[in-house]
């Protein structure tokens, strides 16, 4: 018996681009792009005779004109002689330090609190549902404040380090300062040969990423636990440490002194930094806990029964068979998480911290009354970061799905 084939027979048609499965798609797909592109140039240049009409021109010229204004907290050399664009490069660094900050201590306290969310402890589960539902619960920008006024009442001014019996110390055998102004710490001195010691200190980096490697391979392939901790703290810190002596000490440090009203000299982190981080990082950790909380119960429970009968502690039950399997269900929403801090950033202005959002769309847009130029490449820097972060999550996302043998 002879069966008619489902694909159509004979040449390309046009027709087939609407009727035809395999290329209908393609077709609503093509016409969708081609309306957008259109509505955008529609866009665009409706933008541009406007402002032609007003005597207006979109130019970034003013990126290299005298800024005239102060950052206070300048991970880069920067003053008020220096251009808007140094201004909106030292915002910009501002905003990913803030951004990295946030991310890895939220990443921490949120698998800590999700983890702990299902202790059979009940105090302790209590105590970590408390935390969640206070945290998310408020606008992270009232949570800013609040750490922002803590930080500032509740620390010494510089005066209270003056005097034979000054009211405060500093800490960590006198070379941390702990203020109102900020926490003032001993700063790296490069002298000859620091090269050579941070060489040694990458090389023993890449140590540790081989040794766990090899610690790893050594229990799924032949049943071999081996501890990584001690190992990976040694070749972290001891390597580097000789290398400093045995070279005589070429990176120094150096410290913060109280001179006149304020301490001078080391490095500073001022209390802004810190409160826009803590908040972060806490407000974004309840999420991130939650998150932990549904992919370890999305987890069957005959996993942890069977790793139970195979004679494993809790503590490895946890980290071996159940987090590397939660993974893939808590990476997909923590990407969302991680864009939101960076995101949420911009709030920093309230507290005074000038990271992308201070910097180039606040003073120096003020400054220069460039509001359409100065929008559209804060808008830009924010798209690049963010899709920075979502394609390295994605890369290590698809590192973690299921591989067919």
């Amino acid at each position: 018996m002879s069966s008619t084939p489902d694909t159509p027979q004979g040449g390309f048609r046009l027709s087939m681009l609407l009727n035809d499965t395999r290329y209908r798609s393609y077709t609503f797909q093509f016409i969708a792009l081609v309306a957008i592109i259109a509505a955008m140039a529609f866009i665009g240049g409706n933008l541009v005779r406007n402002l032609a009409a007003a005597g207006l021109n979109i130019s970034y010229d003013f990126l290299g004109q005298q800024s005239g204004y102060d950052i206070n907290q300048r991970p880069i050399e920067y003053t008020s002689q220096s251009t808007h664009g140094r201004a909106a490069l030292v915002g910009l660094l501002n905003t990913l330090i803030v951004a990295f900050l946030a991310c890895v201590t939220a990443t921490i306290i949120g698998v800590v609190a999700g983890v702990l969310r299902l202790s059979p402890n009940w105090l302790v589960r209590k105590i970590m549902s408390f935390y969640v539902e206070i945290f998310r619960n408020v606008p992270v920008l009232i949570w800013i404040l609040i750490i922002f006024s803590i930080l500032i009442n509740a620390t010494p001014a510089p005066r209270a380090f003056k005097g034979a019996d000054p009211q405060a110390s500093m800490w960590l055998w006198d070379s941390v300062a702990v203020t109102n102004r900020g926490v003032f710490m001993p700063s790296p001195v490069w002298n000859e040969g620091s090269m050579m010691v941070i060489g040694v200190f990458l090389a023993s980096i890449v140590g540790i990423f081989m040794f766990r490697r090899y610690a790893k391979a050594q229990l799924f392939n032949h049943g071999r636990l081996i501890s990584t901790f001690w190992p990976s703290f040694g070749l972290f810190f001891v390597p580097a440490i000789l290398a400093q002596i045995v070279l005589g000490n070429p990176i120094g440090l150096e410290y913060p002194e109280l001179k006149g009203f304020n301490f001078k000299g080391g490095f500073t982190i001022r209390g802004s930094l810190i409160a826009l981080w803590l908040a972060l990082a806490v407000y974004t950790g309840a999420f991130i806990a939650e998150n932990v909380r549904a992919g370890i119960l999305a987890i069957s429970k005959g996993q942890t029964e069977a790793a139970a009968a195979l004679g494993l502690r809790p503590k490895r039950i946890m980290s071996l068979v159940v987090l590397p399997q939660a993974l893939r269900v808590i990476i997909p929403p923590l990407i969302s998480q991680y864009l939101n801090i960076t995101k949420n950033s911009s709030l920093a202005i309230a507290v005074g911290y000038m990271d992308l959002t201070g910097t180039l769309g606040g003073i120096t847009l003020l400054q220069t009354g460039r509001a359409i130029e100065a929008v559209l490449l804060l808008m830009l820097f924010y798209l690049v970061i963010s899709l920075s972060i979502s394609f390295l999550m994605n890369i290590y996302n698809n590192s973690m799905t299921l591989k067919e043998r």
